[in-house]
């Protein structure tokens, strides 16, 4: 019997916690999932345990099981799979359980830290190998457990599904409130893998308690066709020598997943701090026939967003462009430069005046702060950078609201520059997630928070990349996730021109081309080798002499930022101008004619 045979008329109750209840059960400082050849019979005592208390589907013991946490080559990582697969097994056979009637068995398959920072080529290869491992040993069920978003497995999940058909079940980790650590809702997590047809089974694990997973569950309108899972945590741990000691409330856990059941979950069990007496109390207390589901009624209202009475977003039925100018915020507390440039900019063709993030990882004042000052005291319209780089989801969404609430509803949102490499002993990147990531958490803040008036968000496209494919799939993703509109890269060359023309081509954005008037030698040859991702030829290098003055060296610069224009003018919605040492009043030269 398949395991969707089963589930069409009865509940399905899972195992509990491996790692937690190993802990417990050995004194040596292992890892679990050393275990499956190190102690394999440890292992397998785990799993008959379950099963005795009647768990239907098995895990296996490979949560950790990647290069990264094994510490291993591809070859042993094969071998531990392998032989956590076994176990499993074994286990069942003991335990006189037949595979498909008595009982299935799971590959189960956590995140691979620090994954976030990972290239997806990279990631994919790791997860591609773990799925065919299982599969070549008899896998037909994969269970993708405690994940934060969908991005990283939703390719390698479709290509297992057109090779082979897998029941494929796929587990959010979120806190009390809801949210992932990539800040993503429990709501949309599950709307969104929801939509995936090769998806079969969707719900949440770990993180949280049953009263507040019960809590998380009763808000969301489950997807149509698709199986929920519930396995929480016991509760919330201790820390007791070393440890976390979870309390031992079988009972209280139980009535919660009553609850939980009701509610429509199809696949029952627990995650970290349960045990087989959890599990056997389950099965004893909980009506596994599947009943009807309920509607919660609070389903993820669509919104369409349309930016209100913004300069930015003027009307161009005109054919006029839209006009971005950056101003760098000051490295220290002289802010005296940044407020006569944003003056210098109130009555100039200027759209929006842009503030980034502490660009190349350097600290300067906060865009936000800086972008609400200019605001209120020139009326201008602002637009901050808002990058990935130095707050976790809890700290970015924080400092959403704050903006928000303070009358900010432009953003443009990148994923930021690394922290320079002198400094990184003491200075750490956080990348909870990337710009495509944070485009989520602000696409649902607009359907939750701002509903009433949203902000209004772009992404930067480096049309720079080695592969200009890359760059089209990115363009198209943070367009799913609502960018109205793209800041580029600087832009030198009719060759770069042409690229830009191709992304626009392929993917119809809204593309405001980067445009950064070199003023100097000195200049032009600092930003050629050491700002990363601008691409400064030789032909413009030579454009600029030494003996030159600065007036003439600022008008080889407009002269070159005019050409650009020249040849991107024909499919550009308008320009981005990033200008050195915030020399703004060359904006005025460049739009002269």
């Amino acid at each position: 019997m398949k395991i969707q045979e089963y589930l069409q008329n009865k509940k399905i109750i899972c195992d509990g916690a491996f790692g937690t209840y190993f802990a417990a059960l050995v004194e040596e400082d292992i890892l679990p999932e050393k275990a499956n050849t190190q102690s394999p019979e440890v292992v397998k005592k785990i799993h008959s345990g379950y099963l005795d208390a009647g768990a239907v589907l098995l895990r296996t013991n490979t949560f950790a099981s990647n290069r990264v946490s094994l510490q291993c080559g591809e070859e042993y990582l094969v071998k531990n799979i392998r032989a956590a697969w076994k176990n499993a097994s074994d286990a069942a056979i003991a335990c006189g359980k037949e595979l498909g009637k008595d009982c299935f068995i799971a590959g189960d398959i956590g995140p691979i830290p620090g994954s976030v920072g990972m290239q997806e080529e990279e990631t994919y290869k790791e997860y591609k190998l773990i799925c065919d491992t299982f599969i070549a040993e008899g896998a037909d069920i994969l269970v993708f457990e405690t994940f934060m978003d969908i991005e990283r497995i939703l390719p390698v999940i479709k290509a297992i599904k057109a090779e082979k058909e897998i029941f494929i079940i796929v587990q959010f980790c979120v806190n009390q409130r809801g949210y992932s650590n990539a800040g993503i809702s429990a709501r949309r997590l599950i709307q969104e893998a929801g939509r995936v047809a090769e998806i079969d089974a969707v719900g949440l694990n770990c993180g949280v308690g049953p009263r507040h997973l019960y809590g998380i569950l009763d808000k969301i309108d489950f997807p149509e066709g698709k199986y929920i899972t519930a396995l929480p945590n016991a509760g919330y741990p201790k820390l007791i020598k070393n440890r976390m000691i979870f309390m031992d409330n079988a009972e209280y856990f139980t009535r919660k997943m009553n609850e939980i059941s009701r509610r429509g979950a199809d696949i029952l069990g627990g995650c970290c701090g349960t045990t087989p007496e959890y599990i056997r109390l389950i099965k004893e207390s909980i009506s596994l026939f599947q009943g009807k589901r309920e509607a919660s009624g609070h389903a993820i209202k669509e919104v369409r967003i349309k930016p209100k009475d913004s300069s930015f977003w003027r009307n161009k039925q005109q054919g006029e462009k839209l006009i971005a100018v950056e101003i760098s915020p000051p490295p220290g507390a002289d802010d005296e430069k940044v407020m006569e440039a944003a003056f210098r900019l109130k009555d100039n063709k200027a759209d929006v005046i842009t503030f980034p993030d502490s660009p190349s990882g350097r600290t300067r004042a906060d865009s936000i702060l800086m972008s609400m000052k200019v605001a209120q005291e020139t009326g201008l319209c602002v637009m901050p950078h808002i990058c990935c780089r130095d707050k976790n989801a809890i700290a970015m969404r924080s400092q959403l609201l704050g903006a928000y609430i303070n009358g900010i509803r432009n953003m443009l949102v990148v994923t930021g520059d690394p922290v320079p490499t002198l400094i990184r002993q003491e200075v750490k990147s956080v990348f909870n997630f990337d710009s495509v990531g944070l485009m989520k958490i602000i696409s649902e803040l607009n359907q939750e928070e701002f509903v009433e008036d949203p902000i209004v968000f772009g992404g930067a496209l480096n049309h720079n990349r080695p592969n200009l494919e890359v760059e089209v799939g990115r363009v198209r993703k943070k367009m799913a996730q609502g960018a109205g509109f793209f800041l580029t890269q600087p832009v030198f060359t009719i060759e770069e021109a042409n690229k830009l023309c191709y992304i626009k081509q392929q993917t119809n954005a809204r593309i405001l081309c980067g445009i950064m008037p070199l003023v100097s030698l000195r200049n032009a040859q600092f930003i050629k080798n050491e700002m990363a991702g601008i691409n400064v030829t030789e032909a413009v290098i030579a454009r600029f002499l030494p003996e030159m003055t600065r007036e003439e060296g600022e008008n080889v610069g407009i002269e070159i930022a005019k050409n650009v224009i020249d040849f991107t003018e024909d499919f550009v919605d308008g320009y981005y101008f990033s200008i050195p040492f915030n020399r703004v009043y060359l904006l005025e030269k460049i739009l002269k004619e």
